[in-house]
């Protein structure tokens, strides 16, 4: 079994960031680890308070598991300071052989900003080198780029501008587009396109957190990086299709949906 872990926050609804990331890895047949950045204070209907973990914590959470661990790839999320930032950096930077996912995670769904803007600069500066694949969204994509993105060439320009940071594969994902729903991919050398069906659902709690993980964990498996970014989209259009209500706001998606309907317990 290959080992994966998840850098990032703790959300205590379990929709997002940590409980996500491990959902998804053991989904996916891999062993999840977790090292918390954050914890937050939030249900499906916001973000209400975050705590950041210092870094002395942070620092021995991620040599502590390297020490003892075969890690065979690792997914960065929620990481809201420079401190932060530049502590898992220099962890890291001694394990270049581990393939990094990072999903430069900026704002919540309900808007609550997870990532301070004056850490921007040290996210590309740090990570992006770091990283196998990076995953922004198209608002974070602009923020990385500094351009409003509004159709395909946008995402493509953008691709480019985020691989000339340093990240190794870029993918801009654009679920928040105008019309049919494509994310670009980009490796230095050429585009590809994988484009979905939009779900009608208000579920999509968590949404990129179970794609960025989905992704490490089929880079831990062995595929390359555009057969890892077409599993993972396979595996959240049917974590989406099979998303639930839960509480009184954006519900989760279902990141056990092929187990719980061979148990016989959709459901329920």
């Amino acid at each position: 079994m290959k080992n994966v872990l998840t850098i990032a926050g703790s959300d205590s609804c379990g929709g997002a960031g940590i409980q996500a990331d491990l959902k998804t890895f053991s989904a996916l047949g891999t062993y999840g680890m977790s090292v918390i950045t954050a914890v937050t204070a939030q249900n499906t209907t916001g973000v209400l308070q975050v705590r950041e973990m210092d870094v002395d914590i942070v620092w021995e959470q991620i040599n502590c598991l390297f020490d003892d661990i075969f890690i065979h790839a690792v997914k960065i999320g929620m990481v809201s300071n420079v401190e932060i930032i530049e502590t898992i950096g220099r962890c890291l930077q001694n394990h270049a052989d581990t393939p990094i996912v990072l999903d430069p995670v900026m704002v919540s769904k309900s808007g609550c900003h997870l990532l301070r803007p004056e850490s921007t600069e040290a996210l590309i500066k740090v990570l992006f080198p770091l990283a196998e694949v990076v995953t922004p969204n198209l608002f974070e994509a602009e923020v990385i780029t500094g351009k409003e993105i509004d159709n395909i060439a946008g995402m493509e320009e953008a691709a480019v501008k985020i691989h000339d940071l340093g990240a190794r594969n870029v993918v801009v994902k654009g679920g928040h587009l105008a019309g049919t729903a494509v994310d670009v991919l980009y490796d230095g050398i050429r585009f590809d396109y994988l484009k979905g069906t939009r779900i009608d659902t208000l579920n999509t709690h968590g949404t990129g957190c179970t794609f960025s993980s989905a992704i490490a964990a089929h880079l831990a498996r062995g595929f390359n990086f555009p057969e890892a970014v077409r599993e993972a989209k396979k595996y959240i259009n049917g974590a989406i299709e099979n998303s639930f209500t839960l509480g009184h706001g954006v519900g989760p998606t279902h990141h056990f949906h092929e187990l719980y309907r061979k148990a016989g317990v959709l459901d329920e």
